[in-house]
């Protein structure tokens, strides 16, 4: 999916809480297609899941840390 790449912990620092929902929504859209994708034997890059996957655990863990600390 083009747009969408790995984000690195210090870019999504820097992030809002609502940007970082958004991207949290982005990637888990792109990690159910790649799921298909996978299915079908279509994936372009076969490490893409794994990327999103992390992608995913930064900002969750980031929300985390933000919702602690209040």
């Amino acid at each position: 999916m083009p747009g969408v790449r790995v984000v690195k912990a210090s870019a999504l620092r820097e992030m809002t809480t609502q940007e970082l929902l958004e991207q949290l929504e982005r990637d888990r859209q792109e990690r159910f297609n790649l799921r298909f994708q996978a299915a079908a034997r279509q994936l372009d890059n076969p490490r893409r899941p794994r990327e999103v996957r992390k992608n995913i655990a930064r900002i969750l863990t980031l929300l985390r840390e933000r919702e602690a600390s209040g």
